[in-house]
Protein backbone atom coordinates (compact mmCIF):
# COMPACT_ATOMS: atom_id res chain seq x y z
CA UNK A 1 0.00 0.00 0.00
CA UNK A 2 1.39 3.41 -0.98
CA UNK A 3 1.76 6.30 1.44
CA UNK A 4 -1.14 8.09 -0.27
CA UNK A 5 -3.28 4.97 0.09
CA UNK A 6 -2.48 4.78 3.80
CA UNK A 7 -3.36 8.44 4.31
CA UNK A 8 -6.61 7.98 2.36
CA UNK A 9 -7.47 5.06 4.64
CA UNK A 10 -7.26 7.41 7.66
CA UNK A 11 -9.85 9.83 6.30
CA UNK A 12 -12.91 7.82 7.27
CA UNK A 13 -12.13 8.19 10.98
CA UNK A 14 -12.25 11.97 10.51
CA UNK A 15 -15.39 11.81 8.30
CA UNK A 16 -13.51 13.34 5.35
CA UNK A 17 -13.91 12.59 1.66
CA UNK A 18 -10.49 13.97 0.71
CA UNK A 19 -7.52 15.81 2.17
CA UNK A 20 -5.94 18.96 0.74
CA UNK A 21 -2.19 18.77 1.41
CA UNK A 22 -0.30 22.06 1.26
CA UNK A 23 2.67 21.61 3.60
CA UNK A 24 5.83 21.10 1.52
CA UNK A 25 7.24 18.37 3.77
CA UNK A 26 3.97 16.43 3.75
CA UNK A 27 3.80 16.77 -0.03
CA UNK A 28 7.31 15.38 -0.39
CA UNK A 29 6.45 12.48 1.92
CA UNK A 30 3.28 11.59 0.01
CA UNK A 31 4.48 12.12 -3.55
CA UNK A 32 8.28 12.31 -3.67
CA UNK A 33 8.08 15.81 -5.17
CA UNK A 34 11.12 17.96 -4.31
CA UNK A 35 10.00 21.30 -5.75
CA UNK A 36 8.76 24.27 -3.75
CA UNK A 37 5.24 24.98 -5.07
CA UNK A 38 2.59 22.28 -5.08
CA UNK A 39 -0.75 21.14 -3.73
CA UNK A 40 -1.91 17.54 -3.49
CA UNK A 41 -5.43 16.21 -3.00
CA UNK A 42 -5.74 12.69 -1.62
CA UNK A 43 -8.90 10.65 -1.23
CA UNK A 44 -9.98 7.03 -1.68
CA UNK A 45 -10.28 7.57 -5.45
CA UNK A 46 -8.48 10.92 -5.80
CA UNK A 47 -4.83 11.65 -6.54
CA UNK A 48 -4.62 15.24 -7.80
CA UNK A 49 -1.30 17.06 -7.93
CA UNK A 50 -1.08 20.75 -8.85
CA UNK A 51 2.10 22.65 -9.60
CA UNK A 52 3.11 25.61 -11.75
CA UNK A 53 4.93 25.59 -15.08
CA UNK A 54 8.39 25.60 -13.46
CA UNK A 55 7.85 22.17 -11.95
CA UNK A 56 5.49 20.28 -14.24
CA UNK A 57 8.19 18.18 -15.89
CA UNK A 58 9.95 17.55 -12.58
CA UNK A 59 6.66 16.39 -11.08
CA UNK A 60 6.01 14.01 -13.98
CA UNK A 61 9.47 12.53 -13.46
CA UNK A 62 9.26 12.26 -9.67
CA UNK A 63 5.63 11.24 -9.11
CA UNK A 64 3.89 7.93 -9.57
CA UNK A 65 0.18 7.43 -9.02
CA UNK A 66 -0.83 11.11 -9.13
CA UNK A 67 -2.44 13.09 -11.93
CA UNK A 68 -0.15 16.08 -12.53
CA UNK A 69 -2.16 19.22 -13.36
CA UNK A 70 -0.39 22.35 -14.63
CA UNK A 71 -1.70 25.29 -12.61
CA UNK A 72 -1.25 29.06 -12.30
CA UNK A 73 1.48 30.27 -9.94
CA UNK A 74 -1.32 30.93 -7.43
CA UNK A 75 -2.14 27.24 -7.21
CA UNK A 76 -5.40 27.57 -5.33
CA UNK A 77 -7.01 29.08 -8.44
CA UNK A 78 -6.93 25.62 -10.05
CA UNK A 79 -9.04 24.28 -7.17
CA UNK A 80 -12.11 26.10 -8.47
CA UNK A 81 -12.80 23.07 -10.66
CA UNK A 82 -11.87 19.45 -11.18
CA UNK A 83 -13.99 18.07 -8.33
CA UNK A 84 -16.46 15.18 -8.51
CA UNK A 85 -20.15 16.14 -8.38
CA UNK A 86 -22.08 16.46 -5.14
CA UNK A 87 -21.26 17.58 -1.62
CA UNK A 88 -17.75 16.89 -0.40
CA UNK A 89 -16.02 17.23 2.98
CA UNK A 90 -12.49 18.40 2.24
CA UNK A 91 -9.95 18.34 5.02
CA UNK A 92 -7.20 20.94 5.08
CA UNK A 93 -4.00 21.15 7.10
CA UNK A 94 -5.20 23.72 9.60
CA UNK A 95 -1.89 23.72 11.49
CA UNK A 96 -0.16 25.02 8.34
CA UNK A 97 -2.85 27.28 6.81
CA UNK A 98 -3.12 30.94 7.86
CA UNK A 99 -6.44 32.68 8.41
CA UNK A 100 -5.88 34.70 5.24
CA UNK A 101 -5.05 31.61 3.17
CA UNK A 102 -8.11 29.85 4.51
CA UNK A 103 -10.31 32.78 3.47
CA UNK A 104 -8.88 32.78 -0.04
CA UNK A 105 -9.27 29.04 -0.29
CA UNK A 106 -12.89 29.22 0.84
CA UNK A 107 -13.59 31.91 -1.76
CA UNK A 108 -12.05 29.75 -4.51
CA UNK A 109 -13.69 26.39 -3.82
CA UNK A 110 -17.24 25.59 -4.97
CA UNK A 111 -19.80 26.21 -2.23
CA UNK A 112 -20.76 22.52 -2.17
CA UNK A 113 -17.29 21.68 -0.80
CA UNK A 114 -17.10 21.96 2.98
CA UNK A 115 -13.67 22.84 4.37
CA UNK A 116 -12.95 20.85 7.53
CA UNK A 117 -9.89 20.99 9.80
CA UNK A 118 -7.84 17.91 8.96
CA UNK A 119 -4.43 18.63 10.45
CA UNK A 120 -2.14 15.89 11.65
CA UNK A 121 -3.30 13.12 9.32
CA UNK A 122 -0.14 12.97 7.22
CA UNK A 123 2.05 13.58 10.27
CA UNK A 124 0.50 10.57 12.00
CA UNK A 125 1.48 8.42 9.03
CA UNK A 126 4.96 9.93 8.92
CA UNK A 127 5.58 9.02 12.57
CA UNK A 128 6.03 5.34 11.71
CA UNK A 129 9.06 5.05 9.48
CA UNK A 130 9.52 2.64 6.60
CA UNK A 131 12.79 0.65 6.39
CA UNK A 132 14.16 2.99 3.71
CA UNK A 133 13.45 6.02 5.88
CA UNK A 134 15.19 4.44 8.85
CA UNK A 135 18.21 3.70 6.68
CA UNK A 136 18.34 7.34 5.55
CA UNK A 137 18.10 8.64 9.12
CA UNK A 138 20.75 6.15 10.24
CA UNK A 139 23.09 7.41 7.51
CA UNK A 140 22.54 11.01 8.65
CA UNK A 141 23.23 9.93 12.24
CA UNK A 142 26.43 8.14 11.22
CA UNK A 143 27.59 11.30 9.45
CA UNK A 144 27.12 13.28 12.66
CA UNK A 145 29.10 10.64 14.58
CA UNK A 146 31.94 11.28 12.12
CA UNK A 147 31.65 15.03 12.63
CA UNK A 148 31.95 14.68 16.39
CA UNK A 149 35.22 12.80 15.98
CA UNK A 150 36.42 15.41 13.48
CA UNK A 151 35.68 18.22 15.95
CA UNK A 152 37.34 16.39 18.84
CA UNK A 153 40.54 15.90 16.84
CA UNK A 154 40.79 19.66 16.27
CA UNK A 155 40.10 20.70 19.84
CA UNK A 156 37.93 23.41 21.34
CA UNK A 157 39.81 25.62 23.79
CA UNK A 158 40.59 29.08 22.42
CA UNK A 159 38.35 28.71 19.38
CA UNK A 160 35.11 30.66 19.38
CA UNK A 161 31.81 28.84 19.64
CA UNK A 162 30.80 30.29 16.30
CA UNK A 163 34.03 29.23 14.58
CA UNK A 164 33.53 25.64 15.72
CA UNK A 165 29.93 25.65 14.51
CA UNK A 166 30.82 27.13 11.12
CA UNK A 167 33.64 24.65 10.60
CA UNK A 168 31.64 21.57 11.49
CA UNK A 169 28.73 22.59 9.24
CA UNK A 170 31.12 23.07 6.35
CA UNK A 171 32.65 19.67 7.03
CA UNK A 172 29.16 18.12 6.96
CA UNK A 173 28.67 19.45 3.46
CA UNK A 174 32.08 18.24 2.37
CA UNK A 175 31.05 14.76 3.50
CA UNK A 176 27.83 14.79 1.50
CA UNK A 177 25.20 16.42 3.69
CA UNK A 178 22.73 18.86 2.16
CA UNK A 179 23.49 20.94 5.24
CA UNK A 180 22.71 20.94 8.94
CA UNK A 181 19.20 19.88 9.92
CA UNK A 182 19.09 22.91 12.26
CA UNK A 183 21.45 25.68 13.33
CA UNK A 184 24.27 23.97 15.20
CA UNK A 185 24.66 24.74 18.89
CA UNK A 186 28.09 25.09 20.48
CA UNK A 187 27.62 26.45 24.00
CA UNK A 188 30.39 26.69 26.61
CA UNK A 189 30.34 27.48 30.33
CA UNK A 190 27.37 29.68 31.33
CA UNK A 191 26.04 29.61 27.75
CA UNK A 192 25.49 25.89 28.20
CA UNK A 193 22.82 26.70 30.79
CA UNK A 194 20.56 27.75 27.91
CA UNK A 195 18.91 24.69 26.31
CA UNK A 196 18.70 26.46 22.93
CA UNK A 197 21.73 28.66 23.29
CA UNK A 198 22.79 31.11 20.61
CA UNK A 199 26.31 30.27 19.50
CA UNK A 200 28.58 33.22 20.31
CA UNK A 201 31.73 34.85 18.97
CA UNK A 202 33.35 34.05 22.32
CA UNK A 203 36.45 31.86 22.89
CA UNK A 204 35.80 28.53 24.59
CA UNK A 205 37.60 28.47 27.96
CA UNK A 206 39.41 25.55 29.62
CA UNK A 207 38.04 23.54 32.54
CA UNK A 208 34.35 23.82 31.76
CA UNK A 209 31.54 22.00 29.97
CA UNK A 210 30.70 22.54 26.30
CA UNK A 211 27.43 21.34 24.81
CA UNK A 212 27.37 20.56 21.08
CA UNK A 213 23.96 19.88 19.52
CA UNK A 214 24.23 19.07 15.83
CA UNK A 215 22.33 17.31 13.09
CA UNK A 216 22.79 16.63 9.39
CA UNK A 217 20.28 16.49 6.54
CA UNK A 218 21.09 13.70 4.10
CA UNK A 219 18.84 12.68 1.20
CA UNK A 220 16.07 14.76 2.74
CA UNK A 221 16.19 13.07 6.17
CA UNK A 222 17.49 14.57 9.40
CA UNK A 223 19.55 13.46 12.35
CA UNK A 224 19.95 15.04 15.78
CA UNK A 225 22.58 14.30 18.40
CA UNK A 226 23.96 16.16 21.43
CA UNK A 227 27.19 15.60 23.31
CA UNK A 228 28.62 17.54 26.24
CA UNK A 229 32.39 17.50 26.64
CA UNK A 230 34.77 18.83 29.28
CA UNK A 231 37.58 21.15 28.20
CA UNK A 232 39.82 20.15 31.13
CA UNK A 233 39.49 19.44 34.84
CA UNK A 234 35.95 20.11 36.08
CA UNK A 235 34.79 21.44 39.41
CA UNK A 236 32.97 18.78 41.38
CA UNK A 237 29.52 20.27 40.78
CA UNK A 238 29.92 20.24 37.00
CA UNK A 239 31.30 16.71 36.99
CA UNK A 240 28.37 15.53 39.14
CA UNK A 241 25.93 17.36 36.89
CA UNK A 242 27.25 15.54 33.83
CA UNK A 243 27.17 12.16 35.55
CA UNK A 244 23.55 12.67 36.57
CA UNK A 245 22.49 13.58 33.02
CA UNK A 246 24.23 10.47 31.71
CA UNK A 247 22.49 8.30 34.31
CA UNK A 248 19.11 9.77 33.40
CA UNK A 249 19.73 9.42 29.68
CA UNK A 250 20.77 5.78 29.86
CA UNK A 251 17.81 4.90 32.09
CA UNK A 252 15.37 6.58 29.71
CA UNK A 253 16.95 4.86 26.72
CA UNK A 254 16.49 1.50 28.42
CA UNK A 255 12.78 2.29 28.86
CA UNK A 256 12.09 2.94 25.17
CA UNK A 257 9.87 0.20 23.76
CA UNK A 258 6.55 -0.19 21.94
CA UNK A 259 3.38 0.50 23.89
CA UNK A 260 4.83 2.96 26.39
CA UNK A 261 3.34 6.45 26.48
CA UNK A 262 5.69 9.32 25.71
CA UNK A 263 5.13 10.77 29.17
CA UNK A 264 6.11 7.47 30.80
CA UNK A 265 9.54 7.51 29.15
CA UNK A 266 9.95 11.18 30.03
CA UNK A 267 9.15 10.39 33.66
CA UNK A 268 12.03 7.91 33.92
CA UNK A 269 14.66 10.57 33.23
CA UNK A 270 12.80 13.31 35.07
CA UNK A 271 12.60 11.30 38.31
CA UNK A 272 16.36 10.76 38.38
CA UNK A 273 17.09 14.42 37.74
CA UNK A 274 14.53 15.56 40.31
CA UNK A 275 15.95 13.22 42.96
CA UNK A 276 19.32 14.91 42.46
CA UNK A 277 17.76 18.29 43.28
CA UNK A 278 17.57 19.56 39.71
CA UNK A 279 13.83 19.34 39.02
CA UNK A 280 13.73 23.04 38.16
CA UNK A 281 16.77 22.70 35.88
CA UNK A 282 15.16 20.34 33.34
CA UNK A 283 12.34 22.25 31.71
CA UNK A 284 12.02 20.78 28.22
CA UNK A 285 10.59 17.47 27.06
CA UNK A 286 12.73 14.36 26.91
CA UNK A 287 12.55 13.93 23.14
CA UNK A 288 10.81 14.16 19.80
CA UNK A 289 10.40 12.36 16.53
CA UNK A 290 12.89 12.87 13.69
CA UNK A 291 12.42 12.31 9.98
CA UNK A 292 11.95 14.67 7.05
CA UNK A 293 11.63 17.32 9.78
CA UNK A 294 14.01 17.44 12.72
CA UNK A 295 11.04 17.90 15.06
CA UNK A 296 8.00 15.76 14.36
CA UNK A 297 5.74 13.18 16.01
CA UNK A 298 5.85 11.44 18.39
CA UNK A 299 6.85 13.40 21.49
CA UNK A 300 8.42 12.26 24.74
CA UNK A 301 7.24 14.84 27.26
CA UNK A 302 5.23 15.29 30.46
CA UNK A 303 2.10 16.00 28.43
CA UNK A 304 2.61 13.38 25.70
CA UNK A 305 -0.12 10.72 25.75
CA UNK A 306 0.49 8.85 22.50
CA UNK A 307 2.08 5.42 22.74
CA UNK A 308 5.33 4.50 21.05
CA UNK A 309 4.99 2.24 18.01
CA UNK A 310 7.41 0.00 16.18
CA UNK A 311 9.09 2.19 13.56
CA UNK A 312 9.05 5.46 15.52
CA UNK A 313 12.39 7.29 15.46
CA UNK A 314 12.85 9.50 18.51
CA UNK A 315 15.49 11.43 20.40
CA UNK A 316 16.22 10.84 24.08
CA UNK A 317 17.82 14.02 25.42
CA UNK A 318 17.59 14.92 29.11
CA UNK A 319 19.55 17.89 30.37
CA UNK A 320 20.40 19.88 33.47
CA UNK A 321 20.86 23.63 33.12
CA UNK A 322 22.10 25.73 36.06
CA UNK A 323 21.79 29.48 35.34
CA UNK A 324 25.10 31.32 35.42
CA UNK A 325 27.04 28.10 35.92
CA UNK A 326 26.62 25.77 32.98
CA UNK A 327 24.72 22.78 31.73
CA UNK A 328 24.82 19.40 30.07
CA UNK A 329 22.61 17.54 27.63
CA UNK A 330 23.10 14.10 26.09
CA UNK A 331 20.99 13.08 23.10
CA UNK A 332 20.77 9.92 21.06
CA UNK A 333 18.54 8.86 18.17
CA UNK A 334 16.73 5.53 18.54
CA UNK A 335 14.35 3.42 16.50
CA UNK A 336 11.53 1.72 18.38
CA UNK A 337 11.75 -1.99 17.62
CA UNK A 338 9.75 -5.02 18.69
CA UNK A 339 10.54 -5.55 22.35
CA UNK A 340 12.79 -2.52 22.67
CA UNK A 341 14.84 -0.15 20.54
CA UNK A 342 17.86 0.21 18.28
CA UNK A 343 20.40 2.94 18.89
CA UNK A 344 21.35 5.02 15.83
CA UNK A 345 23.84 7.37 17.51
CA UNK A 346 27.22 5.87 18.36
CA UNK A 347 29.43 8.79 19.42
CA UNK A 348 30.88 8.01 22.89
CA UNK A 349 28.98 9.38 25.89
CA UNK A 350 31.34 8.61 28.75
CA UNK A 351 33.02 11.64 30.36
CA UNK A 352 35.29 13.03 27.65
CA UNK A 353 37.92 15.77 27.75
CA UNK A 354 38.41 17.75 24.52
CA UNK A 355 40.81 20.59 25.18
Amino acid sequence: MSRADRVAARLGARELDALLVTDAVNIRYLTGFTGSNAIAVVGPATRRFLTDSRYVERARAELDGFDVEPAPAELREALAEGWPPGALRLGFEDQHVSVRSHGRLRATLPERIELVAGGGIVEAERAVKEPGEIAAIAAAAALVDEIYEWVAERGLVGRTERAVARALEQEMRERGAEGPSFSSIVAAAENGALPHATTREVPIPPDTLVTLDIGARLDGYCSDCTRTWATGALDDDLAALYDKVLEAQEAALAAVRPGLEGREVDAVARAIIAAAGHADHFGHGLGHGVGLDVHEAPRLARTATGRLEIGNVVTVEPGIYVPGRGGARIEDLVVVREGGHELLSSSPKAHRVVA
